[in-house]
């Protein structure tokens, strides 16, 4: 090969496909606390938006067993609001919420599959499809701040943030468990 041709695997840098820097908003993190503080924020919102949906997702569930899942975590979320307020308290911060996009999209979607969905075992197998994207979310989301607040010394606030994403995983199973054992089978016919 000459010196002056180059090798056929080298690549090119093509500006025309470089994505462009995002610039950050004013007041944005710097800091990994301040990240974790935000993201607790966030999640906080989102239990609390999901505490006044679980109640029309078990209004229209037709399955008994559904229907006591989601009244049981019901239950369970109201526990977790009441957790996070002491995470908040554990870092001097004041519990407030801030917009969870994700949460509101997730509960949007949730609606439109009540309304596209006759009642009975469709319906409830949609239910719970849209029930286990909301619990997959938590359980990246309570993952993460877990991992924060360990990495941050915050022992006290991973205790309780490890807490809740373990009930997020029992959720998440027991939702499996009633489509693969009835829902779906019921739905399928």
């Amino acid at each position: 090969m000459k010196n002056s041709e180059k090798p056929s695997n080298t690549k090119t840098s093509d500006k025309s496909t470089k994505q462009p820097i995002v610039q950050p908003a004013s007041g944005a993190a710097s800091e990994l606390k301040e990240l974790f503080i935000d993201s607790l924020k966030d999640i906080y919102w989102a239990e609390n938006a999901l505490v006044n949906a679980l109640p029309k997702m078990q209004a229209n569930a037709t399955d008994g067993s559904l229907a006591s899942a989601i009244k049981e975590h019901h239950a369970i979320t109201q526990n977790q609001v009441t957790r996070l307020e002491k995470v908040f308290e554990l870092l001097g911060e004041k519990a407030e919420g801030k917009k969870c996009e994700a949460m509101a999209g997730l509960l949007k979607e949730g609606d439109s599959i009540l309304e596209e969905t006759e009642p009975g075992a469709v319906r409830d197998a949609g239910i719970i499809a849209a029930s286990q994207k909301i619990e997959h979310y938590e359980i990246a989301t309570y993952g993460t701040l877990a991992a924060f607040a360990k990495t941050l010394g915050e022992n006290d606030a991973a205790k309780l943030l490890t807490q809740t994403l373990a009930e997020e995983k029992e959720a998440d199973c027991l939702l499996n468990d009633v489509a693969l054992n009835a829902i779906n089978i019921v739905a399928a016919e």
